[in-house]
């Protein structure tokens, strides 16, 4: 029996439910009103939760090579035979003018400055996602595990996992968001972890590069909006600070914190702004914006260790090779200038051997001819790109059949496909974060467990990215 059978044995034996939200098990509206009453009778009775977890693990050997991640979704779902897996058939564009670089497959027509960027990227194309039903998949590689199973509903994003583990390296003086989420849609936030650690989001206004982080100054001037900052504590202190009337009030005195220390910042107007130079050679847009803002961001050293960027839709089921905005070649372009232009100033100013990029789909697309419609379908297979933090670039782990239907290769030693909890895992090592840890500080006591089912060793990272 091979390790790909041993693990769908322990799937069909342990399954991993990919039910839409509406299959879900439900109550009736009296018994909804039963178990409410009985929450809130419950709650009267039980003291105000701690966030200091319990948190156990198995010792483990952690990658540690990254001090930042910038993680980017492609929603919607880019056809993975036309990009990082890519397949020649007889509907491709003679426009994507497919080379052979170092032995790898590229579109070099489609893709061309990401081409020049081979040599730092390692692309897996042996990963295979669980669902294919978007809202559920998008979430699923943000938290890590099947949105509508058990303790879904409060998983937390990766980036705020992060930042909660990375919470007591910040200096005082660090004022800028643990994790930023930029461009966001469908974004995962904190799950049930405090609000400190939820993504702090921004969409860079390209048009306006100037603006940078909307809303730090105040009308009435600085001098004044201190005087009142300082009549607002002197008055309601006691119910704001370690507030008697729980987690919503100490969430929004964090808020009100967090704000503050962005506001009249000139550390803040130097990572936020940028000008219209800057933003051409990003490809002058949003996600050019957004990729721009987050190299500029940690350059700054202020606290920030984790960035999502979100890019889409690439859900092409019709014309997927027309001249329309939305099809391939337009979106190709975009992406192609913002993450070249990262990944060249990453590398150019030393930021790249510590920060972990990884840029993924929620699944990939239908392989071979394109439908009747012109378009490609959702498909389980899809390929990962990884760049920096120590990882070998210029080649791929895994491969796939002739089509891109299915892995060929594994490429890895747990020798099976790559699952969206091994990436997860894969992140938390290069963070130094112990993937197999369990946090007993869940509000239904049963243990938050960073990565499924750590005690059965079943997820874990792709360490031979390093390799």
């Amino acid at each position: 029996m091979n390790l790909q059978d041993r693990f769908n044995r322990f799937v069909t034996r342990y399954p991993h439910s990919h039910l839409p939200f509406f299959q879900r098990p439900h109550a009736s509206r009296r018994e909804f009103f039963q178990l409410l009453g009985a929450g809130v009778t419950g709650s009267m009775l039980l003291r105000p939760r701690a966030w200091a977890a319990d948190i156990r693990s198995t010792p483990v050997s952690m990658q540690s090579k990254a001090r930042n991640v910038i993680f980017i979704l492609l929603t919607g779902a880019p056809s993975h035979t036309d990009t990082f897996d890519f397949k020649q058939s007889t509907d491709t564009p003679a426009s994507f003018k497919p080379e052979t670089i170092n032995g790898l497959a590229w579109p070099t027509g489609l893709l061309p400055k990401m081409a020049e960027q081979l040599p730092n990227m390692a692309i897996v194309r042996s990963v295979r996602a669980w669902a294919l039903v978007h809202s559920l998949s998008q979430s699923w590689v943000q938290i890590g595990r099947n949105p509508a199973a058990a303790l879904g509903n409060i998983a937390p994003n990766i980036g705020s996992v992060v930042a909660i583990e990375k919470d007591g390296e910040r200096g005082s003086d660090q004022v800028f968001p643990t994790f930023l989420a930029l461009n966001a849609t469908n974004q995962a936030g904190p799950g049930y972890l405090p609000a400190r650690y939820a993504p702090f989001k921004l969409t860079p206004n390209v048009n306006n590069p100037g603006l940078g982080l909307p809303n730090t100054t105040n009308a009435a001037g600085a001098s004044r909006m201190q005087d009142r900052w300082s009549m607002l504590h002197g008055l309601d202190d006691s119910l704001r600070v370690n507030s008697p009337l729980g987690a919503p009030v100490s969430d929004y005195e964090d808020f009100y914190q967090a704000a503050k220390g962005l506001m009249y910042n000139s550390v803040v107007d130097k990572a936020f702004k940028f000008t219209a130079e800057d933003a051409a050679s990003y490809g002058r847009t949003p996600f050019g914006a957004s990729c721009l803002v987050a190299k500029q961001v940690l350059a700054a050293n202020q606290g920030t260790r984790y960035v999502q960027i979100t890019y889409g839709s690439w859900d092409m089921h019709q014309n997927i090779y027309s001249t329309a905005a939305n099809a391939m070649p337009a979106m190709g372009k975009i992406l192609d200038d913002g993450v070249s232009a990262l990944l060249a100033d990453l590398k150019a100013s030393g930021q790249l051997d510590e920060t972990l990029v990884v840029m993924m789909g929620e699944f990939g697309r239908t392989v071979g001819r394109i439908t009747a419609a012109g378009g490609r379908d959702h498909y389980p297979q899809q390929s990962v790109i990884f760049a920096g933090a120590g990882v070998r670039g210029g080649r791929a782990i895994g491969s796939t059949d002739a089509t891109g239907a299915n892995t060929k290769d594994y490429g890895w030693s747990r020798g099976r496909d790559i699952k969206p909890e091994d990436v997860e895992a894969t992140i938390y090592s290069a963070m130094g974060i112990n993937w197999t840890s369990v946090r007993y500080d869940d509000p239904f006591k049963r243990g938050f467990e960073y990565v499924p089912f750590s005690d059965q060793d079943l997820y874990g990272p792709i360490n031979e990215l390093w390799s």
